[in-house]
């Protein structure tokens, strides 16, 4: 077991100042990670706590079994605290800065509408609100995209969701995903090179069994032999 295993497998056993040094370490990794967002509105310590917490979880979570590198698991999981943390940030300003407005512009384009007989402009909205038109064209802006986030999209098991339900989906997939693939490189790891080839060949590009054995110098039979016997082991593995 080499240092950073050490501290790892410390720090997940309770050891504080394991955890600590294994934090200030990957600092970096925080660092690289937090750059890709800046420009978005939010201050950049703010965007580097949350990254520190996505660092904190990948240390809880990483697999020592994983034949990964710590580094290679934990930017997508920092990667992720960032984007979930940008996503309720923005629906939360605008649930309290800006949705009463939106809504106090809908009741007064309703009552324009009924007095002129048409759609009024941004700035005649704005002067009968008395409010800025920049204020209120972001007051509208992020009313709409709210709103298109709470909007229904579909049926599933008889019951309506929005593309929020499908947004925080895919984020939960993508995480499901990457710890599918560490595992699967784990796994595959732990084949001999023959036995590696023959599962790419098979599953990853999609041979039959008779191209498989003639690359391999094998015949058909022993081609489904080894990859029974090797889909067996990956099961016990992955078990």
């Amino acid at each position: 077991m080499d240092r950073l295993e050490e501290l790892i497998l410390r720090s997940q056993e309770g050891d504080k100042d394991a955890r600590e040094q294994l934090i200030q370490e990957n600092m970096g990794l925080v660092h690289h990670v937090v750059r890709r967002f800046f420009g978005r509105g939010v201050e950049a310590e703010d965007l580097f706590q949350i990254g520190v917490i996505g660092l904190m979880k990948a240390i809880d979570r990483f697999d020592l079994q994983f034949s990964v590198k710590f580094s290679t698991y934990a930017v997508p999981m920092i990667t992720g605290e960032i984007k979930r943390f940008l996503r309720d940030d923005s629906m939360i300003k605008v649930s309290r800065s800006l949705k009463e407005l939106a809504i106090r512009a809908g009741h007064e384009r309703e009552r324009f509408c009924m007095q002129k007989g048409r759609e009024p402009d941004v700035q005649e909205l704005a002067e009968r609100l008395e409010v800025e038109k920049e204020e209120l064209v972001q007051a509208l802006d992020s009313s709409a995209e709210v709103e298109s986030l709470q909007r229904t999209i579909g049926q599933k098991d008889g019951d309506g969701f929005c593309l929020l339900d499908k947004m925080v989906g895919e984020a939960q997939d993508m995480q499901e995903e990457t710890m599918q693939r560490v595992l699967l490189e784990r796994v595959l790891s732990q084949l001999e090179p023959k036995e590696r080839e023959l599962i790419a060949l098979r599953f990853f590009y999609d041979k039959t069994q008779s191209q498989v054995a003639e690359r391999l110098g094998m015949t058909q039979v022993q081609v489904s032999r080894m990859e029974k016997k090797v889909l067996l082991r990956m099961r016990g593995l992955i078990g």
